[in-house]
């Protein structure tokens, strides 16, 4: 049985936060976790969720999310606090969900933190929390924000 490559090194924390939203916007499991570091104290919090520790608890919470499809977030209004090793960025995401028979845009404010090592640029954090139609406004992107209790991601 042929062995399973490593995915190549992610080449920029730019590149590694692509990856991330293409593997959600497709929902990819396997895709989106090669995104993520392997340290044992990662963290992701969902919009409204508890904090997940670690690759299992994530895993189980992606799978969960893609059980229902995937998740169309697309980021935008990137900012970025960047050293040679750490790039945290904050982005406002537009979620498309389902409310009263029509598909609108629920707003995210989420913060992504990569750390660059051995194997690239490697998620470390990911903290999403439901935003407001001002932050979406801001680019012209939202008339809607998700009701408490919406799935997102």
């Amino acid at each position: 049985m042929p062995r399973k490559l490593p995915a190549p090194p992610i080449g920029s924390a730019d590149d590694a936060e692509a990856e991330f939203y293409d593997a959600l916007q497709s929902g990819d499991l396997e895709r989106l976790m090669a995104v993520w570091s392997d340290d044992d104290d990662i963290c992701c919090v969902h919009p409204g969720g508890a904090r997940l520790i670690g690759a299992t608890a994530i895993r189980a919470s992606f799978a969960a999310l893609f059980g229902h499809g995937p998740v169309g977030a697309m980021p935008g209004q990137v900012r970025r606090v960047e050293t040679p090793s750490t790039s945290v960025h904050t982005v406002v995401e537009r979620v498309p969900v389902a409310a009263g028979g029509s598909v609108r845009d629920a707003i995210v404010v989420a913060t992504n933190v990569y750390v660059k090592g051995p194997r690239g640029w490697k998620l470390v954090v990911h903290h999403a929390s439901p935003g407001s139609a001002a932050q979406g406004a801001a680019e012209g992107e939202a008339e809607f924000v998700a009701s408490p209790g919406s799935t997102l991601h």
